[in-house]
């Protein structure tokens, strides 16, 4: 028996002036779409911009990529405390509601491994019907956020922020998704949770 899982338009977005100039090649998007499809069941239809460091362009993509039909859009790149830094402004500016429990969460974790991490400026919101979250600029952070931190044996020592993402989208009217145990166990309620469809 074959199971049914709803399709999910992802927005991926890589912020950074040099990247998106062609002076180095760009990470984060590899990045961000390799950890969604091991972390994910769903089929994924991904739309992916490389961009430079300007407010009014982040804000002005992150509204083209809800109005495409994303259901989640994630943003790497852009949100330290550096002149240029301004993923955070944008992202807020086209927001509908802020979800700052994601960011504190996302500095919990890297504070495990930087002092450094209290620096980070990650926002998460939700715009109509999407869920917006500003992902730190490094592949393996980003990967440590997402998925949050084990021990050897593969015992959760501190959760990932994507085990929450799945319900969220549920109470904003997104797609159901559904998670790779062994990369992230999603979190829902038992009210919340679906039963397979074959």
């Amino acid at each position: 028996m074959s199971i049914a899982y709803d399709s999910i338009k992802i927005g991926i977005v890589s912020v950074s002036d040099r990247a998106s100039s062609g002076v180095y090649e760009d990470k984060g998007l590899p990045a961000l779409q390799d950890w969604l499809g091991r972390a994910l069941h769903n089929p994924v239809d991904y739309e992916a911009r490389l961009i430079a460091d300007e407010q009014a362009l982040i804000s002005q993509t992150l509204v083209e990529l809800v109005d495409a039909g994303c259901s989640l859009v994630l943003t790497t790149g852009g949100t330290g405390p550096a002149l240029r830094d301004v993923t955070p402004e944008a992202t807020l500016a086209v927001a509908d509601k802020e979800m700052p429990g994601f960011g504190e969460q996302m500095r919990q974790i890297s504070l495990r491994f930087v002092p450094t991490a209290i620096l980070s400026r990650q926002v998460v919101v939700i715009r109509g019907q999407c869920l917006i979250i500003n992902l730190p600029g490094q592949p393996k952070a980003i990967a440590e956020t997402l998925e949050g931190l084990k021990d050897a044996d593969g015992t959760q020592l501190v959760p990932g922020i994507f085990a929450a993402v799945p319900y969220c989208i549920d109470l904003i009217g997104g797609p159901y998704l559904e998670t790779q145990d062994a990369v992230c166990k999603a979190f829902r309620p038992k009210n919340a949770i679906r039963a397979p469809r074959s």
